[in-house]
């Protein structure tokens, strides 16, 4: 299908890219398993048991930090661990910022480590964004700014837990927002037609099998359980989206912009979904 579409106009430039990407992946080899920690989770759909907040999941064995069902995660109810992202904060709390002291044999290290992962792992989902802008060839005008915002946020990431702490994220946000939008904004004018805007939209099951949603605006849609077979969602703008259960097979989601791993990881697709390279094809679908 995606062979007799209009071309989008070009979105990356992958020699942009560079070896920041390896660090805004998970390495739980080199984590402390402080996603099995810090986080709390309530029994439901996504979670098998309630887990309070800095208490340990009990799947996490003892004698080291692996999950003890890491490979049944979906078939005994965990399904949201499968598709949590720490966009590789785990490792650079564990290794930079406590130096490799972990809470099991540092325990008064434990209830502030676990404060300072979500903190981080903000910081480290931002970082994605902003390297992601930064690949993105028609937002070249404001690449330097990307550039210095990224490079102060990273310099964030390296400060001492008691700097961490103090951080607003809220207004973080809030501050480079607009910087992600405008290069989203100089990508997306370059595709042609009238360009949907359903921002934080209500597309809940929706039906848009075919749908042309090419430049469209879905940042923060919607779109649990959405019928997306077929649909074009190139360049589309889908930073926030919820994808959750959203039937994917077929679309074409090449250079979709600030896609992440979680949101195909929540989703439905199949072996003829078009995915961008920096992305990996979930090992679920079929």
């Amino acid at each position: 299908m995606s062979d007799q579409r209009e071309p989008a106009v070009p979105g990356r430039d992958p020699g942009l890219l560079d070896e920041r990407a390896d660090s805004l992946r998970a390495d739980c080899a080199n984590c402390f398993a402080l996603c099995c920690v810090a986080p709390a989770f309530a029994a439901s759909a996504d979670f098998a048991l309630d887990k309070p907040a800095g208490r340990a999941c009990p799947n996490l064995r003892s004698d080291d930090f692996g999950c003890g069902v890491h490979t049944r995660l979906r078939d005994i109810g965990f399904s949201g661990c499968t598709v949590y992202d720490c966009f590789g904060a785990g490792q650079k709390v564990a290794r930079v910022t406590y130096a490799g002291q972990d809470w099991r044999r540092a325990p008064h290290t434990a209830k502030q480590m676990f404060r300072v992962f979500p903190i981080m792992r903000d910081l480290h989902e931002l970082l994605r964004y902003l390297y992601e802008a930064q690949s993105l060839a028609p937002a070249r005008p404001i690449h330097g700014r990307l550039r210095a915002a990224y490079e102060d946020t990273e310099r964030l990431t390296r400060g001492e837990p008691a700097e961490l702490l103090r951080i607003d994220i809220g207004a973080l946000r809030q501050q480079l927002n607009p910087l992600l939008l405008r290069a989203s904004e100089l990508v997306r004018a370059g595709v042609g037609g009238k360009k949907k805007d359903r921002r934080g939209a209500d597309l809940i099951g929706a039906r848009l099998k075919g749908a042309d949603l090419r430049g469209a605006n879905l940042r923060g849609a919607y779109l649990i359980g959405a019928d997306l077979r077929g649909a074009d969602l190139r360049l589309a703008d889908v930073i926030g989206a919820d994808f959750r259960d959203a039937d994917l097979r077929g679309a074409d989601l090449t250079d979709a912009l600030y896609l992440i791993q979680s949101q195909l990881d929540a989703a439905k697709g199949d072996s003829h979904t078009t995915l961008p390279p920096i992305l990996t094809r979930p090992t679920h679908w079929r």
